[in-house]
């Protein structure tokens, strides 16, 4: 049975999806446009149950302070750090952002959500020494890495990772940097703060309601066809805009909304698994996250990391994440969503992606057969005294990697997030992944220029108020950077 509600009751925003990446849009509206009517749909029985939730990710805090895969070297050995620097110029707008909202009263302190955790980058062996001096002093050049460090000194090692230097051979070559402004951040947390604070300003919420289909109407608004996962009755609700933030379920919704734009995508669903400990020692032994360097053949989400976490209330650390493969879009979603998603204008993408990455196939069938003694292996080199016993091995998130065609029509398998606008504006989807929820203020601030581009002018006194570096670069200001630095470091109690 079909309901369709009153026209009076059709907002004018429905947000599909109750991740970080409608939270954040739902609070970026109340900032631009408080009056307008807002309603956020979420399949599951909570919000941030998906990606967002904190053993869902790493919660590293995605500012490249730490992921080298985000300085790539080249032929000639020099590191470039453009990608790095504007995902860390991403993080300071989250940070700015965030700030404002606990300024204006977000209900809970900072501490719920976000600590301060130094963030560490380690190799071995005499090239991965050579990289990591070279990528040091790269971006040591940046006023946004200011105040890292570097070493190839196993004392001073053996300091700011005891764990990880214990029992290593005395003769390995060893280099790392740090840098003591990274955080762990709790997207879970944050996000139920963020959708908590616009039910209070009159977003209205509804969870265990899935959109099963978003269809144009012949006056450029979007019916929504929302299903009660309790009782399989349907209803349909009227939006002039429609955003799409759910995580590995955007493609086929968009896919359903039949936007040209969404043509030639597809999507590549890897999983993702972590062992955990929670001893006492082991965690107080290691108050950092480290990122290693990918294996041969390895996506970058799948770079090997050893990371302290806060997560309510309580500290761990986590190890991985070894890759799987599910056909899941979603962890809650179904074995069918890959094949599914599967269209005549995405097929050739699909296959050309499939012959172009053999050497991602051949990781990922070696991580499907690893068992519990090759796990720990893997562990034991980052932490050669790592006990078995000591760890447990618990899933992460699903993650659904784009497939789309580069610029001369070439399948590609794109390791980022691609933000896809139709209709004109009034619809917007979010597809792929890493670095995701450390930048969701970036990308949903992209949202409204490329969906709202007459009223930005508009906005735009209020955006700088919350923001006060949008539409600059803290790059090419290290004045203002310093001063974003300072405030946000206050108001988000990152002083350590």
């Amino acid at each position: 049975m079909s309901t369709e509600l009153a026209p009076s009751t059709d907002p004018d925003v429905v947000l599909v999806g109750g991740g970080i990446m409608s939270a954040t849009l739902a609070s970026l509206l109340g900032v631009v446009a408080p009056d307008w009517s807002v309603t956020l749909f979420e399949s599951g029985p909570d919000v941030a149950g998906e990606s967002s939730d904190a053993w869902n990710n790493a919660g590293t805090g995605h500012a490249a302070l730490c992921e080298l895969n985000y300085t790539p070297a080249g032929p000639d050995g020099s590191v470039d750090v453009s990608k790095a620097e504007t995902i860390n110029e991403q993080f300071q707008v989250s940070r700015q952002f965030w700030s404002h909202l606990v300024r204006s009263g977000l209900t809970g302190a900072p501490k719920e959500f976000i600590t301060p955790v130094p963030h560490i980058s380690f190799v071995t062996g005499a090239a991965g020494r050579q990289y990591m001096r070279n990528r040091y002093e790269a971006m040591a050049a940046s006023p946004l890495f200011a105040g890292m460090e570097y070493t190839d000194d196993g004392t001073e090692l053996a300091e700011w990772v005891p764990l990880m230097m214990a029992g290593r051979p005395a003769d390995q070559v060893v280099a790392a940097t740090r840098s003591v402004a990274g955080t762990d951040v709790d997207f879970g947390s944050l996000t139920r703060l963020l959708v908590s604070a616009a039910e209070q300003r009159g977003v209205h919420v509804h969870c265990n309601q899935r959109v099963t289909e978003v269809e144009r109407r012949t006056d450029g608004r979007w019916d929504v066809t929302v299903t009660d996962a309790s009782t399989g009755e349907e209803r349909r609700v009227r939006a002039r805009f429609v955003f799409v933030g759910a995580g590995g379920g955007a493609l086929p919704l968009l896919q359903r909304a039949d936007i040209p734009e969404i043509r030639g995508f597809g999507g590549f669903p890897v999983s993702g698994k972590f062992l955990r400990t929670r001893s006492p020692e082991l965690v107080s032994g290691h108050q950092a996250k480290v990122y290693g360097q990918a294996a041969v053949g390895a996506p970058p989400m799948s770079v090997p990391h050893l990371d302290l976490r806060l997560i309510d209330g309580d500290h761990s650390l986590l190890f991985g994440p070894y890759a799987g493969f599910s056909p899941k879009f979603l962890k809650a979603g179904s074995l069918f969503d890959l094949p599914r998603s599967v269209r005549g204008h995405n097929l050739g993408s699909m296959l050309g992606v499939a012959k172009d990455n053999v050497p991602l196939t051949r990781y990922l069938i070696s991580e499907l057969l690893k068992g519990g003694k090759s796990r720990h292996n893997t562990l034991t080199e980052f932490m050669p005294e790592a006990e078995e016993a000591d760890w447990d091995l618990i899933t992460a998130g699903q993650r659904v990697q784009v497939i789309k065609r580069d610029a001369k029509g070439a399948p590609v398998l794109q390791f980022g997030t691609e933000l896809v606008v139709g209709g004109e504006g009034t619809i917007a989807g979010l597809l792929g992944a890493s670095p995701g929820a450390s930048t969701a203020v970036a990308a949903m601030l992209t949202v409204l220029e490329r969906c709202f581009p007459g009223r930005i002018d508009a906005w735009r006194p209020a955006l700088q108020e919350a923001i006060p570096s949008y539409g600059r670069r803290l790059v090419d200001d290290p004045a203002l950077l310093a001063e974003v630095r300072a405030e946000t470091t206050q108001t988000l109690e990152l002083n350590g």
